[in-house]
């Protein structure tokens, strides 16, 4: 199965980089480290260091693997050389209200980058959904699990180059 299409900002591409690079090179051998000298303790079965460094090491690799599926399947697209930026496409940052005049600024990113805690919105979020495409002063309905909610698009940016 073909892994579906994973658009990444450059600097997300980086960070699944950076955190791999972490993994591969500093983690991973210090567990082996710590196993290959708990295994030479003797009896396996009550060594603690043996049993917690192998259940360790499985984390790693699942999470190697997760990492570099994630890696091959990414589309970098870099926000600034979006030909369209009247809308709002990937990497923009849009400025919303609610009915209430409440305004709330997002930033619509890769899956792998979001952070709401930080405004920055995953591309597949239903609110990153209702907004793909749209212009300053248009109206938006996102649909949440506690009900639907309308936004009007206030504002939309880019990096600049």
């Amino acid at each position: 199965m073909k892994p579906r299409e994973n658009p990444i900002r450059p600097q997300g591409l980086a960070s699944l980089r950076k955190r791999y690079d972490h993994l591969l090179g500093k983690e991973r051998p210090e567990i082996v480290e710590i196993v290959s000298w708990a295994a030479g303790n003797g009896d396996r079965s009550e060594n603690g260091d043996y049993l917690y460094g192998r259940k360790r090491m499985r984390e790693i690799d699942r999470e190697l693997a997760h990492l570099a599926r994630r890696m091959k399947a990414a589309k970098v697209i870099d926000p600034a050389d979006q030909p369209d930026q009247s809308r709002a496409w990937f990497g923009a940052t849009v400025t919303i209200a609610d009915e209430d005049d409440n305004e709330r600024t997002l930033t619509l990113v890769g899956d792998d980058e979001q952070d709401p805690s930080a405004d920055l919105i995953g591309w597949s979020a239903p609110i990153a959904r209702a907004l793909r495409g749209a212009e300053v002063g248009d109206l938006r309905t996102v649909r949440l699990p506690g009900g639907s909610k309308e936004w009007e698009v206030v504002a939309i940016s880019y990096p600049a180059r």
